[in-house]
């Protein structure tokens, strides 16, 4: 069976958005996230439009705690004349709405990752031509009911298409067939690699591995000596191999908040009675959007003085629809970071991952 996966990736979605409400920032540096202060900002980018990444800003993994974006204080540093937006999620969310629905009419199984990005299963045409032509097709449609550029990328596989895509931004469209997998892939580096974190690269770096061609010389048992599971992983993704298939029936989504302290702190009064507020603001988000019997895994995030990142997890066995179990947990894993790391911490954070069946 010929397998043929879209992915779509909107190009530098917030920022877009804000330059699309507002023509007048065209051709300026545009940058999403907390107030810079004049340089004296303690939050970080969320988002910015490619003007402001000439000028090496760059923003953080969506939903990643521990790949924060660029400190605002940082980024005002390199671009002082760059417009300082905040984020409006409730605008972006809604423009997402209206891209999704586009993107569910070209194929029954579709997959949406995040709220600028989804995958189509395409693989009913059999023909990567046709595919290509279908691509274009959504590209415009997008922007033309939209105002708004997207990147697509295609390939027999998920992965592929997601290494794809990301290669062609922005405002582009590249088609991987299986006969060029291996050739795409090999002189990639490491870290283009889903999954390939920054820990991950800097020990496959410190033993002489910088390119996915070196990557491919390492043994599996080797890999899984050094990465555990993950290093199984790592094998077949650096190999091309992913048969993860495109389904709308398990969905994973992610509720979470954060607080940027304005001076780090090791005072355990204001930390707990912050982090009070951030589960409180959690678990209402949680009952506003019908979610409380969704939670699956709650994370907490510690930043440390001198950006040093570090989250902690905890799966329930079943749903955790107690308030008060939440809160006892969340706590749990925040102390252990105070205990374990004495350093003044600079933000914490909170994010819960919800599953659910169906659509």
């Amino acid at each position: 069976m010929v397998r043929i996966i879209l992915h779509i990736d909107m190009d530098a979605f917030f920022a877009s958005i804000e330059e699309r409400e507002n023509p007048q920032f065209k051709g300026k540096s545009v940058i999403v996230g907390a107030d810079p202060k004049t340089g004296h900002g303690r939050g970080v980018v969320s988002a910015c439009n490619y003007e402001a990444r000439k000028y090496g800003i760059r923003r953080g993994k969506r939903g990643s705690f521990l790949r924060p974006g660029m400190p605002i204080s940082q980024a005002y540093q390199l671009c002082p004349n760059a417009i300082f937006l905040p984020v409006n999620m409730e605008l972006y969310r809604k423009v997402s709405e209206n891209i999704i629905k586009i993107i569910k009419n070209y194929s029954p199984r579709w997959e949406i990752v995040s709220i600028d990005e989804a995958y189509l299963d395409i693989s009913f045409l059999k023909d990567y031509q046709k595919t290509k032509k279908l691509a274009e097709k959504i590209k415009k449609e997008i922007f033309e009911k939209e105002k708004l550029s997207s990147t697509i990328g295609i390939g027999p596989n998920k992965l592929i298409a997601k290494i794809a895509s990301e290669k062609a931004k922005p405002d582009g469209l590249l088609v991987i067939r299986p006969s060029q997998v291996r050739k795409f892939l090999e002189p990639l580096d490491i870290e283009d690699l889903p999954g390939v974190g920054p820990k991950t690269s800097e020990k496959l770096r410190n033993v002489g591995v910088n390119k996915i061609k070196e990557l491919k010389k390492i043994s599996k048992p080797k890999l899984k000596e050094m990465f555990g599971l993950v290093g199984e992983k790592i094998y077949k993704k650096s190999r091309g191999i992913d048969k993860e298939p495109v389904t709308s029936e398990q969905i994973v989504k992610s509720v979470g908040k954060e607080h940027t302290f304005e001076i780090d702190t090791r005072d355990p009064e204001i930390i707990f009675e912050t982090f009070d507020k951030i589960i409180r603001g959690v678990w209402q988000e949680l009952v506003e959007n019908k979610f409380i019997s969704l939670v699956k895994t709650i994370t907490v995030v510690c930043r440390f003085s001198g950006f040093e990142t570090h989250s902690k997890s905890k799966t329930f066995k079943k749903p955790a629809k107690d308030s008060e179990l939440l809160k006892k947990e969340s706590k749990k894993l925040l102390l252990k970071f105070l205990l374990e790391n004495k350093k003044p911490v600079r933000l914490i954070g909170l994010r819960i991952k919800l599953f659910r069946t169906g659509t």
